[in-house]
């Protein structure tokens, strides 16, 4: 991929991601189900992952090979925090159980902390974007 498109792949992934984290936070305050937070909060997730493995220029067509990529380029480089990342695979583990478990309902702390480690990984995406979006 030319530069040029690299560097509009990862600024529409980060929009996703903030738009995304955005729709999880209405929901929650508007009373949404449990499932649809828990799903925007995990896609949050994953489109800064995906901003991020666009600056490398990987790409998956699984989910989780978005986040085997991720673990390997930015988690065990020690680019992104190794708790953070794991906060990453965990909400891919409850969006799966919400989004195909009929009978699976998170609670309302499992709902707070899903918005809260969403905004914390995107926060750190955000950071590690900065030397990038400097140029």
């Amino acid at each position: 991929m030319i530069p040029e498109q690299t560097s509009e792949l990862v600024r529409l992934r980060l929009e996703q991601a903030r738009s995304t984290l955005n729709d999880a936070v209405v929901l929650a305050e508007g009373g949404g189900t449990p499932k649809s937070i828990i799903n925007r909060a995990y896609y949050a997730m994953f489109y800064a992952a995906s901003a991020l493995s666009a600056t490398r220029d990987l790409s998956a067509t699984r989910h989780s090979g978005v986040i085997a990529l991720f673990n390997d380029h930015f988690v065990k480089t020690r680019l992104f925090p190794r708790d953070l990342a794991r906060r990453f695979g965990r909400a891919f583990e409850a969006r799966m159980d919400t989004d195909y478990r009929v009978f699976a309902t998170p609670d309302a702390d499992e709902l707070r902390e899903s918005l809260e480690y969403a905004r914390a990984f995107i926060s750190r995406t955000e950071d590690l974007l900065k030397p990038a979006e400097g140029r």
